[in-house]
């Protein structure tokens, strides 16, 4: 199995040093003479390279981690996606051609512990002196620069360090040269010359590009897909880089054998005749180093001497690979609950334990196990799945909504391992029957250390006020996103996501409107994807406003976060509203989900992580809040009259059951850690308690409140509260109840067969309800709740009987409250 972990963030300072120059020291190269007689060249090769240290901190180059004992990488627990190619010899060629029509080519053989490089050449011109003229081959070994010739200390060594030719056949040169191969890799970098005694100096035979031979030894062109690291397919003796960068003029892939270092072991500059496919660099690496981390260099002018520009950049697809992975990850099976049965509860990672009032460990509080180790006060709400806020990698200075990379958990959300940590999650909450949904963003990205610097002009949209802006509808773009969504899926077993600014997604790539955008589409039928869950929030974490509405298409299978229904229960609430408007959101907003999906399409909610609390929707209503609907009950400041409580589908907030409050600051980063103390208050105890009810409501009645299918509009009588028709649209009019029956034609237990009441009365104003005439066989109605009576008579979960004298009921519903009735047998 493998575990994938992308690395985490950038500092912004950097250190440069340029022109340095090191001293490689190599065994030996040999050569044979065509005698079987070994010589050796030079034991010393003078490399001058230039490095451009970044101070890269913890995150900024790929982590590749090794256990403990070894940094040998274990081929069995890497991605294998690749094609597969058989190559039994392991030999490369290369096929060189000079100015003159002569043959070059060159065949790198690996062996066991050595890599044998023959050099053949043919079709070579005679000289007119042929017999007293002889080939020899000048050359170095290099590892950063490929395209400048650094040949050996000729100085200090003899006339044998120009490698001679013999002949192997009447028309072909050959010479062989053998490296130890753990001094790979490197490029073997030559010229040919054709010497004589008339002509000592000889004359030099360079490509047809007039460039030197140049062949990598220990690594080989590789493969394009997949992106990012991988297995190579030959056994698994290698590594694959791939990376895309369409306007990169030259790549260079930057290797490190020490964790805690920000200077490269090795920089391979990558041939963009060898190891370039279209847009995607590629090269495969023999695993004789034990490289512990790799990022790239992207250089877009081969002639730039702006070392700063060539800043090293983190593979958008890099992960972690470990040598081991527990078994206890193993089994991780998904509760897989239908769409309709869902009660969602959202959270912040770190704010959810990470007060000293939660008492977990320090090192518990506020990561992924401090969420593992409050999952009973989760079922105490009944709640059976937690959406989460963004847990990818993501600038601390920014926050969550802000992203640099797309394969990582924030390194933070962990104890010593994140990945670890968050598989551990993941599988105790499947456990107790709670799905995992992840709100995740695409659409954009942290200002720096993302993506910036790879290929701006594919990645981004141009302007300067796009350039954090994705451009997810281009090609490589779209890849991403998917391989991302892929991986989540695959190596971490989430249930679903919750798109963040999902009207971006419909941007194509110059920007334009697309009513039929090939990401969100892509995504509507990947086979990987086909069991999550996909739900569309359009709120912009840029802007604090309520979200717009859009038509987002949904090959239904696309949820959304209900902006109608938050709108529409939040004006009913102030007054502001139209009756009509809230009994379509009450019954499932039929206006939206009646287009093939149906109401469990429509994820509910009326306050969320951003904007007002729940408490404060009700408390402050200053002219600078008018964007978020809310009311303060004619008293400015902290409440402690009863909530509104929506009766629809559910998706709670962190904090909310508790009375959070952010003393009327809609702003995100005003939410503190949620507090566990306030649990115990009156009114966290006592909406904690109704919030159990509701659900608890929720299932035993799922014939009425987890429908997959609108309910009839037979099934439905709306009521004033004289039992006549309401006045749908007159603004005035602040009460609305409904009546539901039963679907004849369902088949349901005779619990399930009862009737309802609901009522809503957002007046200042007493209202006397007259509830509906009981139906044959029903002689009692039992109140299950009003929110305007005292804490703890306002809800039962058996309810109180209503007393009536006579063939009617009148009910008095107080201000701003809301009820419900059941009907029980006479003899219950």
């Amino acid at each position: 199995m493998a575990a994938w972990s992308p690395s985490a963030g950038i500092r912004s300072s950097c250190l440069i040093n340029n022109g340095i120059t090191e001293t490689w020291k190599f065994p030996y190269a040999s050569f044979l003479t065509g005698k079987n007689k070994t010589k050796r060249g030079s034991e010393t090769l003078i490399v001058t390279r230039k490095h451009i240290y970044r101070d890269l901190g913890s995150y900024g180059l790929s982590k590749i981690c090794a256990s403990k004992s070894s940094v040998e990488l274990k081929e069995e627990h890497v991605s294998t996606r690749g094609a597969k190619v058989h190559d039994l010899k392991k030999v490369s060629s290369y096929l060189f051609r000079t100015k003159s029509g002569a043959l070059v080519k060159v065949q790198v053989e690996k062996k066991i512990e050595r890599y044998s490089i023959m050099v053949y050449v043919s079709s070579l011109e005679p000289s007119g002196d042929d017999n007293k003229s002889s080939l020899v081959m000048v050359w170095g070994v290099f590892r950063s620069d490929s395209s400048c010739f650094l040949p050996l200390d000729f100085e200090n060594s003899d006339q044998d360090s120009q490698t001679p030719f013999v002949k192997s056949s009447l028309s072909e040169l050959m010479l062989e040269l053998e490296f130890d191969g753990k001094e790979s890799p490197f490029y073997l970098s030559f010229r040919l010359k054709l010497v004589s005694a008339n002509d000592p100096n000889g004359l030099e035979m360079l490509t047809h590009r007039d460039t030197n031979f140049c062949v990598p030894v220990g690594f080989t062109a590789g493969h394009p897909l997949p992106l990012g690291l991988s297995s190579g397919p030959d056994g698994g003796d290698s590594w694959n880089f791939a990376f895309f960068s369409r306007n990169s003029k030259s790549l260079v892939l930057c290797l490190y054998d020490d964790s805690t270092t920000d200077r490269p072991a090795l920089e391979l500059d990558l041939d963009p005749y060898v190891n370039r496919t279209g847009d995607v660099w590629h090269a495969s690496v023999d695993k004789t180093w034990g490289f512990v981390r790799y990022g790239y260099r992207c250089k877009e002018s081969t002639n730039s001497e702006d070392d700063e520009a060539e800043s090293i950049v983190l593979d958008p697809y890099a992960r972690v690979i470990e040598n081991t992975i527990s078994p206890k990850f193993l089994g991780n099976v998904s509760p897989n609950i239908p769409l309709e049965k869902l009660i969602v509860y959202r959270l912040n990672i770190k704010g959810f334990t990470q007060h000293k009032s939660s008492k977990l460990p320090t090192n518990v509080a506020g990561t992924f196990s401090g969420v593992a180790e409050k999952v009973n006060h989760l079922k105490a709400l009944g709640t059976n799945a937690v959406l989460l806020e963004p847990i990818f990698s993501f600038s601390e200075q920014q926050g969550p909504y802000f992203p640099f990379h797309f394969f990582s958990p924030m390194d933070m959300y962990g104890q010593e391992s994140a990945v670890n940590s968050l598989k551990e999650m993941v599988k105790r909450l499947h456990s107790e029957g709670i799905e995992v949904l992840l709100e995740v963003v695409f659409t954009h990205t942290a200002e720096s250390g993302a993506l910036q610097g790879i290929d701006d002009s594919s990645y981004y949209y141009t302007g300067k006020d796009s350039k954090t802006y994705l451009n997810c509808n281009y090609p490589v773009v779209q890849q991403l996103i998917l391989e991302s969504l892929r991986y989540w899926v695959t190596e971490f077993h989430v249930d679903g996501f919750c798109f963040i600014n999902a009207s971006s997604l419909l941007r194509g790539v110059h920007g334009e409107q697309l009513s039929r955008p090939p990401l969100v589409e892509a995504i509507s039928f990947d086979p990987l994807l086909a069991g999550t869950k996909l739900i569309a929030d359009c709120w912009n974490p840029r802007d604090i406003k309520m979200p717009k509405e859009v038509k987002f298409p949904h090959w239904k299978r696309w949820a959304e976060l209900n902006t109608r229904y938050c709108r529409d229960v939040r004006n009913f609430v102030s007054g502001r509203g139209l009756l009509s408007d809230l009994a379509t959101r009450v019954c499932g907003s039929g206006d939206m989900f009646t287009d093939g999906r149906g109401p469990a399409f429509s994820f509910n909610y009326i306050s969320r992580n951003s904007g007002l609390s729940l408490v404060d929707l009700v408390s402050f209503s200053g002219p600078e809040l008018v964007s978020e609907l809310s009311w303060n009950c004619g008293e400015e400041g902290e409440t402690n009259k009863s909530a509104y409580i929506s009766l629809g589908i559910p998706v709670l907030n962190m904090g909310d059951k508790c009375g959070v409050s952010t003393k009327g600051s809609p702003l995100l980063e005003s939410r503190k850690p949620f507090d566990w103390n306030m649990l115990a208050s009156g009114f966290g105890a006592q909406i904690t308690q109704f919030i159990l009810l509701l659900t608890s409501v929720r299932a035993r009645r799922s014939n009425v409140f987890q429908r997959n299918k609108f309910l009839k509009p037979e099934s439905i009588v709306w009521y004033a509260n004289d039992q006549t028709t309401p006045n749908w649209e007159d603004t005035a009019s602040r009460f609305l109840a409904l009546g539901i029956k039963t679907d004849s034609g369902e088949e349901t237990t005779e619990l399930k067969n009862n009737d309802l009441f609901i009522g809503f009365n957002a007046s200042d104003r007493l209202e006397k309800v007259i509830l509906p005439s009981l139906p044959e066989g029903r002689s009692k109605w039992r109140r299950l709740v009003d929110t305007a009576l005292p804490f703890p008579g306002f809800f039962s979960v058996e309810g109180e009987t209503v007393v009536t004298e006579d063939e009617l009921v009148v009910y008095e519903m107080k201000p701003y409250s809301c009820t419900l009735f059941e009907t029980i047998n006479s003899t219950a």
